[in-house]
């Protein structure tokens, strides 16, 4: 029998201080059965140049990313992005990519082949959080002017009498152009002089021969662990609230070899009412939308207890495979901004575990809507400058908000250690061999709901293991 569900708007508590405890609150979680929506860009609204899309980047000044760039750029830390695939030839990622993988068995193998119905969305939250923006329009500038002086030259000289002179100004040579390289045009990343990996999933899907959605995430996320990622950007996610077995050794892999999880809360806009797995998950850096106007987005960001920070998810803009740009909604925007600012204090604090970074991120946050913690916002709005450069009390790691001690308690059964989990290490860019998953059961008996990519537009409903169902939500031009 074929069961649809959608989460209903249920209460959640809130949190006078900045501290969240799982335990019950973990128990209580309900999942949302065989359904699942896949939230993407679908139409975008395209950024007329390189220019106009730097210009139109207005969370780099308003959240303090400006002024954290001053203590660091996020050289030396690299970050995994689990997505649809980044088309690495992208100009505003030239020198920004690691290596890759495909976890799909569809891309290629070094994750450059965006895939899916989304094909864009992994270059769009890639650019956004480790852009190096280019040049291309200065080049552009520059030859418009060379050609004009030249043209300039050479009818003076034909005017001239002297024959010497008109010899002389065509054998003038014209200086150089720059080469094409990181610049003030285009989209400029959170994080960018931070390295990036591209790790490729085919989402939303049949995958013939190929592995499951579940299975990829779990091997893509062991994959970045083994391949040096401190932080990895997860901007996708299920309606239901809990996730299958294999996922637990693949976070808790990460939460062992001390790497930051960051997650997209979800969208409001397809009937995402409640936070869905993988921000559900303990440890998890759990990422809200708020609008131009620090307000919590009802179309781009959803809400739940496990909610760290909020950051902007509307009238974002980033680039798209070929080279493009286009603005786009969704806390799949959100998310990378905030892996961004981690990236950032990895760099500056390379002695901060993964629970301390995700605690100065929230530490620091600027509170918004009910005073302290809440479900909307979480501890409140990024501001990367503090969290670079504020100077905190001591704090200790609340064991309980841990993926760890979740599996402990809610599976029953002992935490593997990490040599257990992992895989054999293999060189950045080739495929790690991990075992062949074994089909899973959800916690508390339910059905796995298939993954979505987390922005506002695009909406795939998943009923049962067949049905799809896809709307188009066109977005104007404003």
């Amino acid at each position: 029998m074929t069961h649809t569900f959608l989460l209903s708007n249920t209460s959640t508590d809130s949190f006078p201080v900045r501290r969240r405890r799982w335990g019950s609150r973990a128990r209580s979680l309900v999942s949302a059965g065989l359904v699942a929506a896949i939230f993407g860009a679908g139409v975008f609204a395209p950024a007329a140049s390189a220019d106009e899309a730097r210009e139109q980047q207005y969370w780099i000044k308003d959240y303090g990313i400006d002024q954290a760039w001053k203590v660091t750029r996020g050289a030396g830390v690299t970050v995994a992005v689990i997505d649809s695939g980044v088309d690495t030839s992208h100009q505003d990622l030239s020198g920004a990519m690691a290596g890759g993988y495909d976890a799909s068995g569809a891309g290629a193998k070094n994750g450059s082949k965006p895939l899916g119905s989304l094909p864009e969305h992994g270059t769009l939250v890639a650019t956004m959080l480790a852009g190096r923006g280019n040049n291309s329009e200065l080049i552009g500038k520059l030859r418009a002017q060379r050609e004009k002086a030249q043209e300039s030259a050479a009818a003076s000289a034909k005017a001239s009498a002297s024959a010497k002179a008109a010899a002389s100004s065509s054998s003038a040579k014209p200086s150089p152009l720059p080469k094409p390289g990181p610049g003030d045009s285009g989209i400029i990343g959170v994080a960018p002089e931070a390295k990036l990996l591209s790790v490729s999933l085919l989402m939303g899907e049949d995958n013939p021969g190929g592995p499951d959605v579940d299975a990829q995430v779990a091997d893509a996320v062991k994959w970045s662990v083994d391949n040096g990622a401190k932080v990895i950007n997860i901007s996708l996610g299920s309606t239901g609230q809990d996730w299958p077995e294999s996922w637990d050794d693949a976070f808790l892999y990460a939460e062992q070899k001390d790497v930051l999880i960051v997650a997209a809360a979800g969208n409001r806009s397809g009937g995402m009412l409640q936070v869905g797995a993988p921000a559900t998950i303990p440890g998890v850096l759990v990422v809200a939308g708020v609008d131009r106007d620090n307000k919590a987005s009802w179309d781009s960001s959803t809400q739940g207890i496990s909610i760290g920070v909020a950051a902007p998810a509307v009238d974002l803009v980033g680039g798209i495979p070929g080279g493009g740009y286009t603005t786009w909604s969704g806390t799949s925007g959100a998310a990378p901004i905030v892996a961004g600012v981690a990236a950032l204090i990895r760099a500056k604090y390379p002695e901060l575990s993964a629970a301390e970074v995700r605690h100065r991120i929230e530490a620091t946050a600027k509170d918004a809507g009910p005073d302290g913690f809440d479900n909307q916002y979480g501890f409140g709005l990024i501001d990367a400058n503090a969290a670079l450069t504020a100077e905190l009390p001591a704090w200790e790691p609340d064991a309980s908000d841990t993926i760890a001690e979740w599996i402990r308690v809610h599976r029953r059964g002992t935490v593997p250690s990490p040599s257990a989990i992992a895989a054999e290490p293999s060189d950045t860019g080739q495929p790690s061999t991990h075992a062949a998953p074994e089909p899973v059961t959800p916690a508390r008996g339910t059905s796995v709901p298939a993954l979505m990519v987390l922005s506002a537009g695009l909406l795939i409903l998943v009923t049962g293991a067949t049905a799809v169902v896809l709307y188009v939500q066109r977005r104007k031009n404003s």
